[in-house]
């Protein structure tokens, strides 16, 4: 029982630790100059321009809203979403307050997307299409352009293989900091139909989705 308290008790205040910081950085006045500086270490996985890698093994992230990197960089300092990589680089001592954080993610924000994201084979996109409108289109736009104001991500034109995965981490809770909504629609869907979200999604013009909120 005493280590089921203590472990709730330091829960309880991981969770009180990332929305102070959070809260901080949304309430800074962010900084892009100091934020490139910052982005240096993060390009070595990322790329210098954001683009992330083709195959999806990193995402592209240049142009994605604000708050959304603000919020993931603090979901991955505090345990609300894993990978070993990110919850090591988001701990790194030169993002070190919530300032960092938002000068950080003004930055990335500011890069341009107007690059090709690597795509799936077309065999599964009207499937996924139908899908992609039935399940997420209300909350993500019908080109995935999310929504800054709401901190929805921007999925437009982002890799196909980074996409696929991430349902998979959903469902098996390597993401924790998901609510509920989002498992409940993702978990029904079949295999063909994750293969087509994730295509349609990498093929949605980005430059469509820059003026939009």
């Amino acid at each position: 029982k005493r280590g089921a308290s203590a472990g709730a008790e330091a829960a309880g205040k991981s969770t009180s630790i990332a929305r102070a910081e959070l809260r901080d950085a949304m309430l800074a006045t962010p900084d892009a100059k100091h934020g490139e500086d910052l982005y240096a270490p993060c390009g070595a996985c990322h790329g210098v321009d954001g683009r992330g890698v083709p195959d999806g093994s990193v995402p592209a992230i240049a142009g994605q809203h604000y708050a959304v990197i603000a919020r993931q960089l603090v979901d991955f300092r505090h345990g609300a979403r894993w990978d070993i990589q990110m919850e090591h680089a988001s701990r790194m001592q030169h993002l070190a307050s919530g300032q960092d954080i938002a000068d950080v993610a003004i930055f990335v924000a500011s890069l341009p997307r107007g690059f090709a994201a690597g795509k799936g084979d077309g065999q599964d996109l009207g499937v996924g299409a139908a899908a992609y409108f039935e399940r997420c289109e209300r909350c993500h736009g019908p080109l995935g352009q999310g929504n800054a104001e709401r901190a929805i991500p921007r999925l437009a034109g982002q890799h196909y293989g980074y996409l696929y995965r991430q349902f998979f981490d959903a469902v098996e809770n390597r993401r924790p900091g998901l609510n509920r909504v989002h498992l409940d629609l993702m978990a029904p869907l079949d295999r063909t139909q994750i293969t087509g979200i994730s295509d349609y999604l990498s093929r949605t013009q980005v430059e469509l989705t820059r003026d939009r909120p």
